[in-house]
């Protein structure tokens, strides 16, 4: 297997810094990964993340739908007009409430499935598996920060809490998010945090899938990015504005 990642992880272009342009889209890095199924599978995880935000961004009104393209998900399921995954689907505890229950599973519910999942699918992945400790427990940092600021019960937004680190390993970054002048000044202190995350675990020159699931995280980090710019762009060239 390392021998076959030697030539998978040298064919992969070259990932530039933080807020660089992406050298390719996830879905061409699954295709690349198709003669590593493992590692196929274990990159697709992590871009079922994006999906799922994607998702939850469509669901809130953030962005239309037209614009997204999921990569693992369809886009019936991005659009809420059909069905997740089993797994995600929570369909032991929508059983007798129709074909449609799973559809319409509370945001925060699908989050605890979609970890579960991946927690299970990380056994044999050290990478995998430090990125879902990482990402519950900075979710559930935030999560907690917020309620707390609102006078609210903390616990009763709080996502998998088994499966993640604790609040304290995130006091700095919870810090300067805090302080950041704007919300998207704070999601780049969050990315950045999560960047320098991954590189401390990447396993580099192992030639491992877990250096094929940290170039599959920061891809994602880089696509967030990318979207945001453009987004940014349109506004910024939309009639009324300037």
């Amino acid at each position: 297997m390392s021998g076959q990642n030697y030539y998978l992880l040298t064919a992969l272009p070259g990932l530039g810094e933080l807020g660089s342009d992406p050298p390719l889209t996830p879905r061409a890095m699954l295709e690349m990964l198709e003669p590593s199924p493992r590692a196929q599978q274990l990159a697709s995880v992590i871009f079922l993340s994006d999906d799922l935000l994607l998702r939850q961004a469509v669901m809130s009104g953030e962005i239309p739908a037209a614009q997204v393209e999921p990569v693992v998900l369809s886009g019936e399921q991005v659009r809420d007009e059909a069905s997740l995954p089993v797994f995600l689907s929570g369909e032991a505890e929508t059983e007798g409430q129709g074909e449609s229950g799973g559809a319409h599973l509370g945001v925060d519910r699908v989050w605890a499935l979609y970890f579960e999942h991946a927690a299970r699918l990380a056994r044999g992945s050290e990478m995998l598996s430090d990125w879902v400790r990482y990402e519950v427990g900075l979710r559930n940092a935030l999560a907690g920060a917020r309620a707390k600021a609102l006078g609210l019960d903390a616990a009763r937004y709080l996502v998998a809490p088994q499966l993640g680190l604790g609040e304290e390993e995130y006091a700095a970054v919870l810090g300067e998010w805090s302080a950041a002048a704007n919300p998207l000044a704070g999601l780049q202190v969050l990315d950045a945090a999560r960047w320098n995350f991954i590189a401390e675990h990447s396993r580099h020159f192992t030639f491992s899938d877990d250096e094929l699931v940290a170039y599959a995280s920061w891809l994602v980090i880089l696509h967030r990015w990318k979207r945001i710019a453009a987004a940014q762009q349109a506004q910024a060239q939309s009639p009324g504005q300037g």
